[in-house]
């Protein structure tokens, strides 16, 4: 009884220690070097669900009528996990802050962005907005998701399967969807350094229910 006993407790220790190393490899990396990465994740967010919880927003909410807004271009590492906040000799000149102002929705998270990820991309400020603007072409939008006027609802896999048939070059494992809650949050597209579509890492996975979710018709 004893032996079995000790043998349940090294399995649980043995069961702790692989959780712990799952989350490791999956976290943020505060001690990045700046440059030090596999791959991009670009991130578009769906707009009309951020307004709902966000109706004092006026840069992005209040009527605007966006659909996709960019939400950022994150490095990230093959094994999981990704670099944020990287020590950096670069600011946001007027120049840089003039391009960031064109590609996203608000001030706020221009800065945002470029402090927590475009620091660790090893670029300077004007060179790593320049090179989000060049991601956005690369994902074509599925026409019945440019701004819709009505709601409509949808699984994880339709709203993938709307975006491969837009984009037949996407390899298999390189696009996710987000939701919050039972709407659709986000749609999220693995790019190699040079902005070429791949599969994603470890721990870049779809994020939604499995049954039908809402994607809010554009305000």
């Amino acid at each position: 009884m004893r032996r079995a006993f000790c043998y349940v407790i090294l399995l649980l220790a043995c069961g702790a220690m692989n959780v712990q190393a799952r989350h490791h490899s999956n976290r943020a990396d505060s001690d990045a070097q700046a440059g030090q990465f596999d791959y991009y994740v670009l991130s578009l967010s769906w707009a009309p669900t951020y307004c709902l919880t966000h109706t004092g927003d006026g840069a992005e909410c209040g009527g605007k009528g966006y659909g996709f807004v960019v939400h950022g271009l994150w490095p990230q590492y093959d094994a999981g996990g990704y670099p944020e906040n990287c020590a950096t000799q670069f600011v946001v000149t007027a120049e840089a802050q003039a391009r960031g102002r064109t590609l996203y929705p608000s001030e706020h998270l221009m800065q945002h962005e470029w402090q927590e990820h475009g620091t660790c991309s090893g670029l300077d400020a004007l060179s790593y907005f320049q090179t989000v603007d060049r991601a956005t072409t690369v994902l074509k939008t599925p026409e019945v998701l440019e701004a819709p006027r009505a709601s409509q609802s949808l699984n994880a896999s339709q709203i993938a399967a709307l975006f491969q048939t837009a984009n037949p070059a996407l390899p298999g494992n390189s696009l996710i969807v987000a939701c919050s809650r039972a709407d659709l949050s986000e749609v999220r597209v693995c790019l190699t350094k040079d902005l070429a579509l791949r599969s994603c890492g470890r721990g870049v996975r779809t994020m939604c229910p499995q049954r039908a979710v809402t994607v809010p018709a554009s305000r």
